[in-house]
């Protein structure tokens, strides 16, 4: 793979589980970096800000800093600048993100009544969590019903933690969308946008970059759409069942992130 000049890497079930190193990943990305292949880390994560999550990684042993760092609420944040100036949001998200929706108006709602709520234009969809509780969820709907446009930071199903597969957003989004008769747009991965942002940050056509995901729809066929090589790693959310069901086959497949130096044949190149 040496056409290969710049790595996109997901997070969560990659490089750890529950924020904790999987075995390899920290001497993998450390290998790539010596390597002189830029990286950027590419995540659905929405219960952290670029900050929190590069701090975490360094203290885990990742040596990374929030440049490095690409969420899907800061790719939200300037989607929804471009594509509804001055809107008025309401957001519906597990965990304080605002400061990577730097811009975006966001309604109070706890300035309001428990019924309806402020008036809003857009409602944007984060990761879901204790926040996601039925007034929330219909206060989404109402809001749907009297023409808000819905945003959704991605819809992932689930997600592995130290306790198994967790519900995520994805659950919640469909039962929206076909109640309230829209369709989310999305802006975290696997949608195009995302993956042009990153790839705009490391100043690489998509035909030089490769994808390192444990998702096979979301990160590694979504990147594969974009013109990027896709790299399906055996860890995180992988199970076999949505690998063999999956709506495309994946460029490469191998058992974790700390396969990927040999991969890309880093041991060739020096």
């Amino acid at each position: 793979m040496d056409s290969v000049h710049a790595v996109l890497i997901d997070i969560d079930g990659v490089l750890t589980v529950s924020w904790r190193p999987l075995p390899g990943a920290v001497e993998a990305l450390r290998e790539i970096r010596d390597a002189g292949l830029p990286v950027a880390l590419v995540t659905n994560t929405t219960s952290r800000t670029r900050a929190s999550i590069a701090g975490t990684l360094a203290d885990a042993g990742f040596e990374v800093t929030a440049r490095d760092i690409l969420t899907a609420p800061a790719v939200t944040a300037a989607y929804l600048a471009e594509r509804f100036p001055g809107a008025r949001c309401a957001l519906l998200n597990s965990g304080d993100i605002r400061e990577d929706l730097e811009g975006v108006s966001l309604v109070d709602d706890d300035t309001f009544a428990e019924g309806a709520g402020a008036p809003v234009d857009v409602v944007v969809v984060g990761g879901a969590g204790p926040e996601f509780t039925y007034t929330a969820l219909n206060r989404a709907f109402g809001r749907l019903q009297r023409g808000a446009r819905l945003v959704a930071m991605h819809r992932n199903l689930y997600w592995r933690t130290q306790d198994g597969l967790q519900l995520d957003t994805g659950a919640f989004l469909a039962g929206l969308e076909r109640a309230a008769r829209t369709e989310a747009e999305v802006t975290g991965k696997p949608s195009a946008a995302f993956f042009e942002a990153a790839l705009g940050r490391l100043g690489v056509p998509a035909d030089q970059a490769v994808m390192v995901g444990d998702d096979i729809e979301s990160d590694v066929l979504g990147a594969q759409r974009a013109g990027v090589t896709g790299v399906l790693v055996k860890t995180g959310k992988y199970l076999p069942e949505t690998h063999r069901a999956a709506g495309g086959t994946p460029d490469h497949v191998v058992d974790s992130f700390a396969d990927v130096p040999a991969l890309l044949g880093l041991g060739r190149r020096r």
